[in-house]
């Protein structure tokens, strides 16, 4: 089944047998695997320990690569059945029963970053006439932008089934906020064609940074600049309200981390 979108929504269409059907099969582990590997490597993390959210994240196969890549992830899809076969499999991050079309509410700026694999296409098939997919991409990109700090991006694999999907998922994110390119590997292959969205919150500067590619990769960049000013943001290794929390992140995931003082974030005078 080339379009399961077509058939029936998500919730309903990856039943328990669909499920675990899509979990053992071999070559959807190995090619969800690689298109993973390739949305992490496109993120550009700063380093191990980032906190990132998977849209999506069906039976945790994605959320496998972030674990062995070192990060933390809080899982979330519309699949009671995918969920279950995750927590079956021990799934490392945390896991949410949502509708990603409905928006989400995260405290501001908590994420470092964003993966989707093979999740987004699904919202622009509506289970009722006024499910409008114009609105649930808007509710899905304006969370999305309040919940990743600045500077961080989002990575979203997809198969669109023409291009006006492409126009409206990437005009929808524009509208929220986003910076946005396209890569595109294989391009001139039909089955091995594989279209990465990459949305960046903007920096400092304003711009978005190019991404180092590999020389066999193949890219179609739509970029599109955004006309408010950003306000001012410290960097995080200088900002007292990151610090705390990230520590209160870890205290949450069970380490053991020194309790706050009023040196917490303080600056350290240079040494002589």
């Amino acid at each position: 089944m080339s379009r399961p979108e077509n058939v029936a929504p998500a919730q309903y269409y990856y039943n328990s047998e669909e499920a675990e059907k899509y979990t053992s099969n071999s070559r959807i582990i190995e090619v969800q695997a690689h298109m993973s590997q390739r949305a992490i490597e496109l993120l550009q993390l700063p380093s191990s320990g980032c906190l990132v959210l998977d849209l999506g994240c069906g039976s945790g196969l994605s959320g496998s690569e972030l674990s062995d890549s070192g990060h933390f992830w809080i899982g979330m899809d519309i699949s009671p059945s995918m969920l279950l076969v995750a927590l079956d499999r021990e799934a490392e991050g945390d896991l949410m029963l949502a509708d990603i079309g409905n928006g989400f509410h995260f405290a501001p700026g908590c994420f470092d970053g964003c993966i989707s694999i093979s999740a987004i296409q699904w919202l622009c098939n509506a289970e009722k006439a006024s499910h409008n997919p114009y609105k649930r991409f808007s509710n899905l990109f304006n969370s999305l932008y309040k919940a990743l700090a600045r500077g961080a991006r989002a990575v979203f694999q997809f198969y669109p089934a023409h291009p006006q999907q492409i126009e409206i998922i990437t005009q929808s994110a524009v509208k929220a906020g986003f910076m946005a390119d396209m890569v595109i590997d294989f391009p001139e292959s039909t089955k091995a064609k594989k279209y990465y969205l990459i949305l960046h919150t903007g920096s400092k500067s304003g711009y978005m940074n190019p991404m180092p590619l590999n020389d066999e990769d193949e890219v179609k960049v739509s970029k599109r600049k955004i006309v408010k000013k950003e306000k001012h943001v410290k960097c995080k290794n200088k900002s007292k309200e990151w610090i705390i929390n990230k520590k209160e992140r870890q205290r949450k995931q069970g380490k053991e981390i020194r309790p706050d003082t009023k040196y917490t974030g303080r600056k350290r005078h240079d040494r002589f």
